[in-house]
């Protein structure tokens, strides 16, 4: 059982840890088609991030739930002109995020909240490493989409490249 406290700190407070990911961007020059945005702009993107994480922890995983908001994300970061790579490391940055408010805020409080840490502490990865999945098969799907309605690429040659099951694709 993930105690309340986590729940209603990740939805309550999601603008603030956007804050703390928008400023750990801010030091990682390799992520530069994010430090290209704007403050507000990186802010707003990533605070959805956080009540979607709090209610996988309260209500369990919903993978279409999940899976729609991870695969938009990938979509909308491709047709933004990001590098996957930039996509994944800025997603590692938001379970970063959680992990250190469940060290260093949350689980010092007692020894029931350390219990609990651990525990969600797999449940956050479990949500992240699906994000980064539904991430990956948004940004290959759009880059699909791009690709067959905007270049000369034969539907053959698309099909050898993009093995993905994706979810429109008919094979």
């Amino acid at each position: 059982m993930i105690d309340r406290v986590l729940i209603d700190t990740l939805n309550l407070n999601s603008r603030d840890f956007a804050i703390r990911w928008k400023d750990t961007i801010r030091k990682n020059p390799q992520l530069k088609h994010y430090n290209d945005m704007d403050d507000g702009a990186l802010i707003e993107e990533d605070i959805p991030f956080y009540p979607l994480l709090a209610r996988t922890l309260d209500r369990g995983l919903d993978r279409s739930l999940v899976g729609d908001f991870f695969v938009k994300l990938g979509k909308s970061r491709m047709r933004g002109g990001f590098p996957i790579s930039e996509v994944i490391f800025a997603l590692n940055l938001d379970q970063k995020m959680v992990i250190e408010y469940l060290m260093t805020e949350f689980a010092p409080e007692n020894a029931m909240r350390m219990y609990q840490s651990m525990g969600a502490l797999t449940r956050v990865a479990e949500y992240c490493l699906l994000g980064s999945f539904y991430i990956s098969k948004g940004f290959l799907e759009e880059t699909y989409t791009h690709m067959s309605n905007h270049t000369d690429v034969s539907e053959d040659l698309l099909k050898k490249y993009f093995k993905d099951d994706f979810f429109f694709k008919k094979d």
